[in-house]
């Protein structure tokens, strides 16, 4: 059991001196503290193997709107009393309850783990190498992750990197896809990865890539996933879109339908970049727009070019506008449109037993009664 302001990097490190780990990995993982985690049910780089903390949280203490505080901290594996309560705060952005204690399962640490990253030169094949992963690495798979070309080439060049194919400093490939596993045998784990390296050059799937030779390489290669958030950010304003997609090619039909909506509306002439990565092992897209500059303002006009057509569209695509990030108050008229009518109402319902008088995350997640969306 921990605090919700323990820091997940902490968290990590002291649980590494007791051969675990936290079910969870995220690029800020620096930074954010394990009861915003909870609260936003954060999926991260590795939901793949380890799920969402709907599966990881075994119990949780919470204080409501009234000021009562609940304890559901059992640590039990199976606890079938009743309703199971505390699934309702996971993921509920504070507007049930603010989170206190959380009961979290660690997982072992693997004493084995190795990263690969292959340039692919269509996204078609990053959905046969996903495939192929799934096949051949089995139970070892920890992580799929891709990054679009454009996204590589703007990452390295803002952040003074080379390439991990050559010595330049372009990304070189329309497709970049991360790979990790994890185990507790090395030379089955590395059996296991070069028999789907051996298929994936067999099927025509990689032109180029490299594996990690050591733990401070594998940090390194994978850094080049995790800090694409971070590029974008020191490059301008970046206007950020976390949605999942029920077919995995509408990853790249979204990102590419997005970028020529706004090349012809003239922004790439400004050098406005539309780009796509993110967890293609779960089908979450990271469809981020991005200005060039430092200083760049906020655009108005851009946004109204990108919005309400991003979150349509993914709906028309049976899609989730919110994958892993919550609704906050950016997405709040689009729960509504998410959700059948009885399930908002229940929603409703929940809230105010919980907090009658609104107290708690006022504006977030439900719209006030009578407001119409847009």
């Amino acid at each position: 059991m921990c605090g919700t302001g323990t820091v997940l990097q902490a968290l990590d490190a002291f649980l590494a001196e007791r051969g675990c780990m936290v079910p969870l990995d995220l690029g800020s993982k620096g930074s954010c503290m394990l009861g915003g985690n909870v609260s936003t049910n954060a999926g991260g780089l590795r939901l793949l193997r380890y799920g969402s903390l709907h599966g990881s949280v075994l119990g949780l203490e919470v204080v409501t709107a009234r000021g009562e505080t609940l304890d559901m901290l059992s640590t039990l594996r199976k606890d079938n009393v009743g309703f199971d309560l505390k699934q309702l705060f996971i993921g509920s952005e504070g507007a049930l309850g603010v989170v206190t204690r959380v009961a979290l399962l660690a997982a072992p640490r693997p004493a084995s783990v190795n990263v690969a990253v292959f340039g692919v030169e269509s996204f078609d094949k990053c959905r046969r190498l996903l495939r192929l992963a799934r096949a051949t690495l089995g139970e070892t798979l920890s992580a799929a992750e891709y990054v679009d070309g454009v996204a590589m080439a703007l990452s390295l060049a803002t952040l003074g990197l080379r390439s991990p194919f050559d010595n330049g400093g372009g990304g070189g490939h329309a497709f970049n896809f991360f790979v990790e596993t994890a185990g507790c045998n090395a030379a089955h784990d590395v059996e296991k990865l070069s028999a789907f390296l051996e298929g994936a050059s067999a099927e025509g799937l990689i032109a180029d890539g490299v594996v990690a030779a050591d733990a401070s390489q594998a940090r390194r290669l994978f850094r080049l996933r995790e800090d694409v958030s971070v590029a974008l950010s020191q490059r301008g304003h970046v206007f950020k879109y976390d949605v999942s997609l029920r077919r995995l090619a509408d990853m790249d039909l979204l990102v590419r339908e997005m970028r020529e909506r706004l090349r012809l509306r003239g922004w790439a002439e400004l050098d406005v970049e539309t780009v796509g990565y993110g967890h293609i092992g779960d089908g979450n897209l990271h469809l981020n727009v991005s200005t060039p500059g430092r200083r760049q303002p906020y655009l108005p006009r851009l946004e109204a070019d990108i919005e309400p057509f991003v979150y349509e569209r993914v709906l028309e695509l049976g899609g989730s506008v919110s994958a892993e990030h919550g609704v906050g108050q950016a997405k709040v008229e689009w729960v509504a449109r998410s959700r059948a009518p009885p399930v908002v109402a229940l929603m409703r319902a929940v809230k105010g037993l919980l907090d009658p008088s609104g107290t708690l995350n006022p504006g977030k997640v439900l719209e006030k009664e009578g407001s119409r969306s847009k």
